[in-house]
């Protein structure tokens, strides 16, 4: 037992002597356990910190100004400015419902409709499916849960509901916010509205200049 209190009044010793007590002041560098030829590359990454000093930039400062033209985030707080329109932002009208249209900001083309196609393909497709079915490439592993958009109530889900769940995610589903800005999250609705009225068109809904051409009676 005396043996085991020496040792340990040694290694408090020595440990007192290496590292000092605590809150005291050191003039020269840390003992440095693990050397640099140990982990190459990782002790001493070049790096600014806030608020220090840069001999690169003419002004000194790490921190930098925003570039010229730079606008704020959407994703902050309501109350920012690119952040005062409800319907393109929330997907919500000025009762707080859900909007059941597309905002006035947006104009509903082909190119608009266009843009949703492909962010549907890259984000969606895979678990809804190329025709907005359910039955994407996922489905082959295992995932059963994912809805068809074309059923009832998803037909008439409103469209600013639908933004919302690309926006916040439900259930197994997580948010895209952070891969599709505002208007690419409508285009992507602008395309599923598309895909669900592809499957309840008839012959009527061709314009009669073309029913004619595509010998519609």
């Amino acid at each position: 037992m005396r043996y085991a209190l020496l040792v340990l009044a040694f290694l408090a010793v020595l440990a007192v002597s290496l590292l000092g007590f605590r809150g005291a002041t050191f003039v020269k560098p840390p003992i440095d356990v693990f050397p640099e030829w140990a982990f190459p590359g990782m002790k001493r990454q070049p790096k600014y910190k806030p608020q220090a000093e840069s001999k690169f930039f003419a002004d000194g400062r790490t921190d930098r100004p925003l570039p010229p033209g730079v606008v704020a985030s959407s994703y902050g707080p309501a109350g920012q400015p690119l952040r005062d329109d409800d319907h393109l932002y929330a997907g919500k009208t000025a009762t707080g419902a859900w909007a059941p249209g597309f905002p006035a900001a947006l104009a509903i083309d082909r190119t608009f409709i266009k843009r949703g196609q492909e962010r549907y393909v890259i984000y969606c497709q895979p678990c809804h499916g190329a025709l907005g079915d359910g039955q994407g490439i996922t489905k082959a592993y295992g995932m059963g849960a994912t809805p068809t958009y074309h059923d009832d109530r998803l037909r008439q889900m409103p469209a600013g509901e639908i933004y919302n769940t690309i926006t916040h995610g439900k259930n197994t589903m997580l948010s895209y916010a952070d891969k599709l800005a505002p208007d690419e999250r409508w285009a992507v609705v602008a395309y599923v509205r598309a895909l669900q009225r592809a499957q309840q068109g008839t012959p009527a809904d061709v314009p009669a200049a073309q029913q004619k051409e595509l010998g519609i009676k």
